[in-house]
């Protein structure tokens, strides 16, 4: 399993437009192969300020699969316009867990 982890800057004013544009691509992302899971978390010190977790079975099935579909397009469209700056996107494997 692969964590993909970004932490994704909204602008101000823009964070419930961007709450609920992104339940409704959260259906995008779950329908590509490898996908696990995800969660998005808001901040609590920091308005506009969220974190995203996506499992993914192989770092490939995000970088490559998704990245790479038409799919990816629709999400683009929907998402990025709220972004200020664009986050940087990281990916992570287990290492140990308590």
């Amino acid at each position: 399993m692969v964590l993909e982890h970004a932490l994704l800057s909204v602008v101000t004013g823009q964070e419930e437009d961007f709450e609920a544009a992104f339940d409704e691509a959260s259906a995008i992302i779950a329908g590509m192969p490898g996908f696990g899971r995800l969660t998005l978390s808001r901040c609590l010190e920091r308005t506009g300020t969220y974190l995203l977790l996506v499992e993914w079975d192989r770092l490939e099935d995000h970088t490559v699969g998704f990245r790479g579909s038409p799919e990816y397009q629709r999400w683009r469209r929907m998402l990025h316009p709220f972004y200020e700056p664009f986050p940087v996107v990281e990916h992570f494997e287990q290492v140990l867990t308590a």
